[in-house]
């Protein structure tokens, strides 16, 4: 699969389309004013409508000259040979059904060559299109980079048929957006962003774009869920709606019902390729920061951290003493790193970011990389059972990402033999001798250990955040931990993967 089909399948059956798509009709609530409020009454009444309904197509009919065809083309055999680009067959495959591909294939444009010997055939050009919408009078248009990556030549169409020629001002992969710039001798109209983060399951919402070259569509439709991760990149954070989107709509906008973008549709989820009713926007929150960088220098500024984390799972958020597994768990601290700096630990559990909670390890990632490099931060941390803030100055991210993820975490270190840690071993896991450790020389077979991927070679470093040297003193730590009681404890393992903590469950004497 070449790079292009890996950021852009998210699964089986996902899509990420060209355009745009969501719906309104108005937001539904229970009456607060009514004698009953049994279940069975209100099942049995209708939803009343709002005192003042939302009316759709004043909506549409305000925010749709903003709202714009992309269209793209570049040669292409260039396309394809070029070195990390999607191959252009299947971008132009993307946007068009089968009878416009067959037509653009054989298209050949024809003149004569240089020694005036007749026509030459010039190399095929492939044409694809998208959605996207301006949120400035001056020009400035929100788009996919999907929509426009690998492509030489971008124009836009504007609803009654204006065309404009557009350069690209910046894109990010990594969250899939890009920004436009079109010049033009009047004020262009706009649309403004809205707070997806006031958005909840249920709302209503709006969509415009131009799904298989048709022409300007609108689809209506809710918000189904809120922090999808689709697994398309390190920062997924989707609104899902069931609005029609279909290819030719990514890049295009969702709006709230007051008229203002709330987010920036991206992929579907769909079998057979049409739509099923489950989209994917980027949410308004995260759009709008990235569009600002862009417009600033065409470049994304992200913070970093400097931290290997890894996810908590039932066992070690027991281990941990946590009520319920949440936060990231830091497996390793990068050497010259902030969080080195600001006494951020190895075994530390950050549970929140300038007041935002880290409810899972993928939400680390996005709050950090949010931070302007050089401001500081302050991170809740989780520390021998005391939950303490550590003010952190944010830097720029080298050429690593934001806060890598740690090896797999799902391992329980059980069925094994212990051994003392040879000078050979110490150099293939890169361990110093002050770092002490405990050889695992052999794991049972069938064994808890084997079952999770520990192996012969590996070495436990602490146990329930103490460090151990001899296999004495893992055995005294365990002894500790099954003598108040406790379920699992946690083991700090160094391997071929790297460092990572692994819960041992202990077994009831």
């Amino acid at each position: 699969m070449n790079k292009f089909k890996q950021h852009l399948a998210v699964s089986i059956g996902i899509l990420v389309v060209a355009g745009a798509a969501a719906g309104v009709l108005g937001r539904h609530g229970l009456d607060a004013n009514a004698a009953s409020t049994s279940p069975a009454s209100v099942a049995a009444r209708p939803l009343p409508l709002p005192a003042q309904p939302v009316r759709i197509a004043d909506i549409i009919e305000r925010v749709s000259p903003a709202v714009v065809t992309v269209n793209v083309s570049k040669n292409a055999e260039a396309a394809v040979q070029r070195p990390g680009a999607p191959g252009f067959e299947e971008f132009f495959e993307r946007f068009f059904d089968d009878q416009s591909r067959k037509r653009f294939r054989s298209e050949r444009r024809r003149q004569p060559d240089a020694r005036g010997h007749g026509p030459r055939t010039e190399r095929p050009r492939k044409v694809g299109l998208g959605s996207g919408f301006i949120i400035d009078k001056a020009g400035y248009i929100v788009t996919n980079n999907h929509v426009i990556e690998g492509a030489d030549e971008i124009s836009v169409t504007m609803k009654g048929g204006r065309k404009l020629d557009a350069r690209l001002v910046g894109a990010d992969a990594k969250t899939d957006l890009a920004l436009l710039k079109v010049t033009s001798d009047t004020d262009l109209p706009s649309v403004n962003w809205g707070r997806s983060e006031n958005m909840r399951v249920g709302d209503w919402v709006i969509t415009l774009g131009n799904p298989f070259g048709v022409g300007l569509t609108a689809t209506t439709g809710i918000i189904s869920a809120r922090h999808r991760n689709i697994g398309s990149g390190p920062f997924d954070d989707f609104l899902q709606i069931d609005a029609a989107i279909n290819k030719g709509n990514s890049g295009g906008p969702a709006f709230d019902t007051e008229g203002n973008v709330i987010g920036v549709n991206t992929a579907i989820f769909s079998p057979s390729g049409g739509n099923v009713g489950i989209g994917f926007a980027i949410p308004s929150s995260m759009a709008k920061s990235i569009i600002d960088d862009l417009r600033g220098d065409g470049v994304v500024s992200r913070g970093w951290l400097g931290v290997s984390v890894q996810t908590i799972t039932p066992e070690i958020a027991e281990s941990l003493q946590l009520d319920k597994p949440k936060g990231a768990l830091v497996a390793d601290v990068s050497e010259a790193s902030p969080a080195l700096s600001g006494g951020i630990e190895r075994g530390d559990v950050i549970l929140g970011v300038e007041g935002k909670p880290v409810d899972a390890m993928r939400d680390l990632p996005r709050l950090i990389s949010a931070i302007k490099a050089g401001d500081i931060a302050k991170i809740e941390i989780l520390r021998g059972g005391k939950t303490i803030t550590k003010a952190v100055r944010i830097g720029a991210v080298p050429k690593a990402e934001v806060a890598s993820l740690a090896a797999p975490d799902d391992e329980n270190v059980a069925g094994m033999k212990l051994a003392d840690l040879g000078d050979e071993a110490r150099r293939r896991l890169n361990l110093g001798r002050a770092e002490g450790g405990v050889l695992i020389a052999d794991v049972a077979q069938s064994s808890p250990a084997s079952r999770l991927g520990l192996a012969s070679g590996d070495a436990i470093l602490a146990v329930a955040g103490t460090p151990v040297s001899s296999a004495r003193d893992v055995r005294r730590l365990l002894g500790a931990a099954r003598d108040d009681e406790r379920r699992s404890v946690l083991l700090l393992v160094a391997g071929r993967r790297g460092a990572r903590f692994v819960a041992l469950p202990i077994k009831r004497a």
